[in-house]
């Protein structure tokens, strides 16, 4: 199984969905099921059908959080050396050719969400900047075309 790199928040964020949904969720779709299956025929019975169906998602979610959580490497942005450089948990701000700057964290894949700027470590932009110092410009191959950057600062948590 391949390692999967991930902040300490990461995997706090991802145990604390694994509990609400093995912990609450579950159990109650469990006595949602045994309770319409005890009311008769379960071929037209919606409390039934939509529990079990219900009941195999969370356990999909539950089984790949599972997965996610075993093969986790955490890494401590707060520990990097080189705090010159743009490394694994890095806080950067970008400036594109028309000056519009943007912020973005670079953390796992499991953790990543681009609305909030968490981009994934292996996410094109990420291995773009990754070893990139401060005035750097690099290039970033999107699906829209070739885009400029320039880092403007690199930031680590403390």
């Amino acid at each position: 199984m391949a390692d999967r790199y991930i902040t300490a928040e990461g995997l706090a964020r991802i145990r604390a969905e694994y509990d609400a949904l093995f912990g609450t969720e579950r159990p109650k779709l469990v006595e949602t099921i045994a309770w319409a299956a005890a009311n008769g025929d379960r071929s037209e019975n919606g409390d039934y059908i939509y529990g079990r169906k219900r009941l195999r998602e969370v356990d999909r979610r539950i089984s790949h959080l599972s997965r996610i959580m075993k093969a986790a490497k955490v890494v401590d942005p707060s520990a990097q050396r080189s705090r010159d450089q743009v490394r694994f948990g890095a806080t950067v701000e970008l400036a594109d050719e028309d000056d519009n700057r943007r912020t973005l964290t670079i953390v796992g894949d499991d953790e990543a969400d681009a609305t909030s700027g968490r981009i994934g470590w292996s996410a094109p932009i990420a291995r773009a900047l990754i070893g990139a110092r401060v005035g750097d410009e690099r290039i970033v191959r999107l699906p829209a075309g070739e885009k400029s950057y320039e880092i403007m600062a690199i930031r680590y948590p403390e």
